[in-house]
């Protein structure tokens, strides 16, 4: 294997990471994200690498074009069609609200009304025909979307799943009308029973298709015409990746593509610190995403709300998401509250520290502000910075500069602490037996601050913790996920055609892997059931040891497991099997990340730049290391100030910091 690389596209920074399999030598840079079309930053990174894309073996990409394009409902225009009586199933959802509390709220579908049509077509939950299919009619309704403009059609009727014949047979019918391939049966996207979900997840795959079509193969081409000859990988939100000429075909996989290759990153990193219990901690300059890491094991879950009312059910890395970055704007609501985020300054025109024209204070300015951001890398920006805080925030509060953004600072520690309970305490997880592995551009700021809150003991942060998701990217392995519903009482349930099924997934998931003709040490399949006590709605995942679990065995399992999750034990209520699920995952050779970071037998003296005054409660006169001089071996005490080119590592007093072989920092709390 020649050289790899991975390139991580986030809302403000593009990062590359660059591994040489045979020297261990390794290359990193960081530049701003070009918007709107994000492969300048790409190529812009190999740029500020030095490298020739010539030379390079293998380029894994992960890619927010799909995040953001959800988030910001930048969609392509889609059209509907869908059974009879249930154009409306989008809006109607699961009963619930945009906001808890009040008689308002804000809510658009992905589709808008106009555009979902109906036909008569009718299955029964038992893949038996009601109505049949009205071709006809179906071809109108395909050609009126076209009359409004429609880029990209989803079919979605009821109980496809139980019996896909009208799904695929309206699929050929529109293949002879729409002028291009943008065309998604929800069926074949998601074998589900819920019909809101499978809506929603076949709704938001046609809509963002064109999209990472249109941004994937321009990327693709200026590779090319650089010189890279190879395939271009896309990290999918399941931790795996896909060839770039297949991506767009299941685009909505690629919704949690960034987040998903920090998980993946911390799994390789905490295997070879011998942590395998890891909540991560990922802050950026625009949001924190955060997950839990057990037994050295990504959690992938097919039940995941992006935002409200947007469940996309396909298997994704479980990641949690707040508006918590180092460019949040804090700002003092009508009620006299002091607000951070979620909305962003991102990285044009940034935060007003960074001298671009930004004018609103934000968390890094509050960093800055306490000493924990060097003044003079600022410049003249520092003090306006620190004007900002006094007008915006500290005198309408009553506060000095100071306190005020020690409240900023708070606010928002108090935000992505309550992220993290949410992975870890609402799952039935003690943060108390993981460590907190802190990673983005401004993870390891708050890191120590937020571990100390949540009673953590430990927090590890990796060598280069402002490029980890590119590092996820080239760490990541060949990864193919299915679900399929049975949706059966596990006492009446064929146990011969679960056994059939879950054994086509696998031969399915070794097929796919093997087309991609990558190296690999290690091909194994992971297989769980989706199961539930009749009666609830909530679903629990149990693994299963193969693809031939007996019912016995099943009812076992998820009795142990329902209980480990509640602590409550339901014996004469029968249970449910809903999905069989199988992951095929392609283990790739592993990399030696032990050059990250080139100790250069160097002293702790050595890499010694100083000290300057922090604000921990008070000001505090603390030392401050170049990370990139540090010896292999360190023994410090907090406080400390660690820098280095993409992050600044804040470490409070009470803490212990060592390092490992890898160039890991990692921090132990006295927590009193």
């Amino acid at each position: 294997m020649g050289l790899v690389a991975g390139v991580d596209v986030g809302g403000t920074f593009t990062d590359l990471v660059i591994f040489d399999p045979a020297t261990g030598a390794v290359r990193i840079a960081k530049v701003p994200t070009t918007l709107p079309n994000q492969a300048g930053g790409v190529l812009a990174a190999f740029d500020e690498a030095g490298a020739a894309l010539s030379d390079i073996d293998l380029i894994v990409h992960g890619t927010t074009t799909t995040t953001n394009a959800v988030l910001e409902r930048n969609l392509c225009k889609t059209g509907m069609i869908t059974t009879q009586g249930f154009r409306d199933v989008l809006e109607l959802g699961r009963r619930t609200r945009p906001q808890a509390y009040g008689m308002h709220g804000e809510f658009r579908p992905v589709i808008p009304r106009d555009l979902r049509l109906e036909v008569p077509e009718r299955m029964d939950a038992q893949g038996r025909v009601i109505t049949p299919l009205d071709e006809l009619a179906f071809g109108d309704a395909v050609r009126q979307l076209l009359d409004q403009g429609c880029e990209s059609l989803v079919i979605h009727f009821l109980h496809a799943y139980a019996n896909p014949a009208h799904e695929r047979r309206a699929a050929e019918i529109a293949a002879g009308l729409w002028p291009n391939g943008y065309i998604t049966m929800g069926h074949a996207l998601l074998s589900e029973s819920r019909e809101y979900e499978r809506g929603v997840t076949a709704a938001v795959n046609a809509a963002v298709q064109p999209l990472l079509e249109r941004y994937v193969a321009r990327l693709a081409d200026q590779l090319q015409s650089r010189g890279y000859a190879r395939d271009l990988l896309v990290m999918n939100g399941n931790g795996g990746m896909v060839a770039a000429r297949d991506v767009a075909r299941e685009a909505v996989k690629t919704v949690m593509s960034g987040p998903a290759s920090g998980v993946m990153a911390a799994v390789a990193t905490g295997r070879r610190a011998g942590m395998t219990n890891l909540l991560t901690y990922d802050m950026g300059g625009t949001s924190t995403d955060v997950a839990m890491i057990r037994d050295g094991s990504a959690p992938v879950s097919n039940e995941i709300e992006v935002e409200y009312a947007m469940p996309i059910h396909v298997p994704m890395v479980d990641v949690r998401t707040v508006g918590a970055g180092g460019g949040s704007i804090a700002r003092i609501d009508a009620g006299g509250i002091l607000r951070v985020g979620p909305e962003s300054a991102g990285a044009a025109p940034g935060p007003v520290c960074y001298g671009r024209g930004g004018t609103r204070v934000t968390i890094s300015d509050a960093n800055l502000i306490l000493g924990r951001l060097p003044p003079g890398r600022f410049g003249q920006a520092a003090g306006a910075a620190r004007q900002a805080m006094e007008s915006q925030i500290a005198m309408p509060l009553g506060l000095s500069v100071e306190e005020a953004a020690e409240a900023v600072i708070r606010i928002a520690n108090t935000h992505m602490a309550g992220a993290i309970r949410m992975v870890s305490i609402s799952l039935g997880a003690d943060p108390r037996d993981f460590a907190l592995f802190a990673f983005g551009g401004a993870g390891p700021l708050h890191a120590v601050a937020l571990a100390r809150e949540l009673s953590i003991p430990r927090v590890l942060i990796p060598a280069r913790p402002g490029i980890t998701n590119a590092l996820g990217c080239v760490v990541a392995d060949l990864r193919h996920d299915f679900v399929r519903t049975l949706n059966r009482p596990l006492d009446s349930a064929d146990m011969a055609g679960v056994h059939a099924i879950l054994a086509g997934q696998e031969e399915l998931g070794r097929r796919l892997i093997a087309a991609e003709k990558i190296a690999l040490t290690d091909l194994r399949a992971e297989f769980s059931a989706d199961m539930q006590f009749i009666g609830q709605t909530h679903l629990l995942r149990v693994a299963l040891p193969s693809a031939t679990p007996g019912r016995e065995e099943l009812q076992r399992r998820f009795e142990a497991a329902y209980h480990a999750r509640f602590r409550v034990d339901l014996p004469t209520i029968r249970a449910n099997l809903v999905n069989l699920n199988c992951s095929v995952i392609g283990r790739r050779a592993e990399l030696d990340l032990s050059r990250l970071i080139d100790p250069g037998g160097r002293e702790a003296s050595s890499a010694a730049s100083g000290t300057r005054r922090v604000w921990f409660g008070g000001w505090v006169e603390t030392p401050v290391y170049w990370r990139d001089h540090l010896p292999l071996k360190i023994a410090l005490q907090g406080p400390v100030i660690i820098e280095q080119m993409d992050t600044t590592l804040v470490i409070d007093p009470g803490t212990s910091l060592t390092s490992d072989a890898d160039g890991n920092l990692i921090v132990e709390l006295l927590h009193g």
